[in-house]
């Protein structure tokens, strides 16, 4: 049998075959092509300049507590969140002498040039009269239409502290390993910090910075809170002056993916979320630090 007298007997017993052969290849390729981008794609390198997507586990549990929120929420009126007849009073000023300003800045930019991130900790407690001091430091920050968007929360419980620790450590185990890339934990060796934080459990006390992405007013009323997020970075940078000022020492973290389990444990509402955690207090006897320089003024600044 020759190859015309094959190709005669297949279409004779699959005329569709024999007809529609070159399509079928076609899709084929089309399939077989597409399956090939498709793994690709998955296997290409990450962007290991770029921090990490957002916390999806916190938009998820932002999605699946909206409704929950919202229960019994009276929306938004149109009146203002503040009284209609708020009251202006003068401004109470005393001006300083040029010279008098230069001390003040030259005295203030030495003391923060002390200013360290400290990653071993002393376990001798600090009076709660100062860290309460510095959170209401850290509330006098501007906030947009003074809707003060943050909550403080600072634990020194020992067991809660633990369980805090067990929730960063294996979140942040994962992040080392799986999600933050190797060009970001390389360029973390030489400060030396890694997943396990002992100093969550050392330090006497732990300030969580939440951020509230709405409020409400005393009516019960939804209150937005307009640049929360840049509220709260105000807000934080003057918490971390207030602590160094007080003579204690503190380490910013931003514990990725830690969010919805930390503001759980702490009972928190769905409408806070972590932004920061600061372990403070004081130094241990035998503390390190990188010895870094900062950017010198050229570098930072722009006149115009």
């Amino acid at each position: 049998m020759d190859f015309s007298e094959v190709g005669m007997d297949l279409s004779e017993k699959l005329p569709f075959l024999a007809e529609y052969w070159p399509f079928i290849v076609t899709v084929l390729v089309c399939v077989l092509a597409a399956i090939v981008l498709f793994k690709t794609a998955l296997d290409s390198p990450v962007d290991e300049s770029l921090p990490p997507e957002p916390d999806l586990l916190d938009e998820l549990d932002d999605l699946e507590g909206l409704d929950e929120d919202n229960e019994g929420v009276v929306e938004e009126d149109e009146g203002p969140s503040l009284p209609s007849d708020l009251k202006h009073v003068p401004f109470e000023f005393t001006r300083k002498t040029p010279q008098e300003s230069l001390a003040k800045t030259q005295e203030f930019l030495e003391l923060m040039s002390s200013r360290r991130t400290v990653r071993f900790f002393s376990s001798d407690p600090v009076p709660p009269e100062i860290i309460r001091n510095i959170i209401k430091t850290a509330g006098t920050a501007p906030s947009g239409a003074h809707t003060e968007p943050w909550t403080y929360v600072v634990v020194g419980d020992p067991k809660m502290k633990a369980k805090i620790r067990d929730i960063v450590e294996h979140e942040e185990r994962i992040n080392y390993e799986r999600r933050m890339g190797d060009q970001w934990v390389t360029d973390l060796k030489p400060l030396k910090t890694f997943w396990e934080k002992e100093y969550l459990t050392v330090a006497p006390s732990l300030i969580l910075v939440f951020k509230q992405v709405y409020g409400f007013k005393e009516n019960g009323v939804k209150r937005t809170h307009y640049y929360n997020e840049m509220s709260v970075a105000i807000a934080s940078g003057i918490l971390l002056t207030a602590i160094h000022y007080a003579g204690l020492v503190s380490l910013t973290s931003t514990p990725l993916n830690c969010g919805p389990a930390i503001r759980a444990l702490l009972g928190r509402p769905k409408n806070e979320k972590l932004t920061l955690l600061l372990p403070v207090g004081y130094p241990a006897a035998d503390a390190t630090v990188p010895d870094l320089t900062r950017k010198p003024l050229e570098d930072i600044l722009v006149e115009i």
